[in-house]
């Protein structure tokens, strides 16, 4: 296998940096994915228990509101609520931050693409805005513990989380002949389960039909979510009976969380599952058209471990087919502003000394810009991965704006940029790009080049 540091520091991290030296082997890189989480103890974020303003406090003041319409009461609620929305914002900034500090000061840039590329796989996002906020706590609670674990552990983590709850509407979900159905204008919602087989294990053409949809959908009654206990199984929501799901047999009995979890186990160990995960990763990591035999070892890691998640990476790195040197994937908005911050040696304290105004011109508006804004993927199918969907001529504009205008807001001074190509480079700055860094009329300009290059654009 012909490791690369540099190829594995753009490739599978976050790019170079001129204060984080690069991964020295696979086995460097397995062993702190596999190991003590350092950057998420340094810059935390608050699981969802701890955030506030909490999803209880709204429904309270919403409700405090409704029923003191046109009083003192209902003003200062009002007021409250006013409050709060603001308030969310603030703390989706101060994830944003964390997320941004972990990666420009970590050795264990493995990780944190993990977290999103699993974060992306499992999208779930709110149009609610006083639960935007949320979304942080869902990653950090469902995901990031299990990127190198089982995949049915991350699978229940997520269908059972609040935030997934909420987002396909699972909440409102009763089975046709459930105790609940007769007492309330509700029905089935087959959301959740159709977005489990299609993306989250089988796959867009997998060997399921819509009547798998349906009989998981009223296998899902009763996950739920109220304010006051966060996720719970409403019994009297759930459908009774039998459901078959991929011709096996859950429940009959009473029914009881502990048969959903078993469905969710058996998809995560389908083959078919196995076949989708290792394409998304090689597609992901590697190329828009990965090489077959890296997807097979990919998926037969998978299929042998059970759904070994650490398995398959370890399959992923060790394959000669993910070391090609052509650098073909095209950073996403986001991995392109992290990894340009990485390479300029902007500090985590500097990230976090970010005021909320900055955080806005500097990265909100710009990811928007670029077609990739924070935590609001198009659908459930989250982000494209294909470079036809990122090279557009808005987001390039909007990326080459960025490069040529926000590097002096971060570092000051700008390093020089005939020193900067190989720092944020390596091996593949090219004789052009060192041409531009050398001819640019000013250091601004030849780090803003730099950054927009091709060469650069791409991991």
């Amino acid at each position: 296998m012909p490791f690369d540091p540099t190829l594995a520091a753009i490739r599978f991290g976050y790019g170079l940096s001129p204060t984080v030296a690069a991964p020295v082997s696979v086995d460097d890189m397995l062993a702190q994915a596999r190991g003590p989480d350092e950057a998420g103890r340094a810059f935390r974020i608050p699981h969802m228990d701890q955030m506030w303003p909490s999803h209880g406090e709204f429904v309270r003041l919403t409700r405090l509101r409704r029923q003191n319409d046109g009083t003192e009461v209902g003003a200062q609620a009002a007021e409250d609520l006013k409050t709060i929305q603001r308030q969310v914002r603030v703390v989706q900034y101060q994830s944003f931050r964390a997320v941004v500090q972990r990666g420009v000061s970590t050795s264990d840039g493995l990780r944190e693409r993990l977290v999103r590329f699993w974060a992306d796989h499992f999208t779930a996002q709110s149009d609610r805005a006083v639960t935007r906020h949320l979304v942080a706590a869902y990653v950090e609670e469902a995901i990031r513990p299990h990127v190198m674990g089982r995949f049915s552990d991350m699978l229940r983590a997520v269908v059972t989380h609040p935030v997934m709850v909420l987002y396909l509407d699972q909440e409102q979900s009763m089975g046709p002949n459930s105790r609940q159905a007769a007492q309330r204008d509700r029905g089935l919602n087959e959301n959740l389960a159709r977005e489990v087989l299609e993306l989250h294990t089988l796959g867009v053409g997998g060997p399921y039909s819509q009547d798998d949809v349906r009989q998981l959908a009223e296998l899902m009654t009763g996950l739920s979510y109220t304010p006051q206990d966060g996720f719970k199984f409403r019994f009297r929501f759930a459908e009774p009976g039998e459901e078959i799901v991929l011709g096996r047999s859950y429940g009959g009995g009473a029914p009881q969380l502990d048969d959903i979890l078993a469905a969710m186990d058996d998809l995560a160990a389908h083959p078919a599952t196995a076949k989708h995960l290792a394409r998304k990763l090689a597609v992901h990591f590697v190329s828009d058209t990965p090489e077959p035999a890296l997807v097979s070892a990919v998926e037969q890691a998978l299929v042998q471990t059970g759904g070994n998640l650490g398995a398959a990476v370890e399959a992923l790195l060790t394959h000669d087919d993910a070391w090609l040197i052509d650098l073909e994937k095209v950073k996403q908005p986001f991995d392109f502003m992290l990894s340009s911050l990485r390479g300029l040696g902007v500090s985590p304290a500097s990230v976090g000394a970010a005021d909320d105004r900055t955080v806005r011109r500097l990265a909100e508006r710009p990811l928007r810009v670029m077609g990739q804004p924070w935590e609001q993927p198009p659908g459930p199918d989250g982000w494209a991965e294909d470079a036809a969907a990122w090279i557009t001529p808005q987001g390039m504009a909007g990326r080459i704006t960025w490069a040529m205008q926000a590097p002096k807001a971060f570092v000051d001074p700008l390093p020089d940029p005939r020193d900067f190509v190989h720092t944020a480079l390596g091996p593949y700055a090219t004789q052009d790009i060192e041409f531009a860094a050398n001819a640019a009329e000013s250091v601004t300009e030849g780090i803003g080049l730099i950054l927009s290059s091709p060469a650069f654009q791409r991991r």
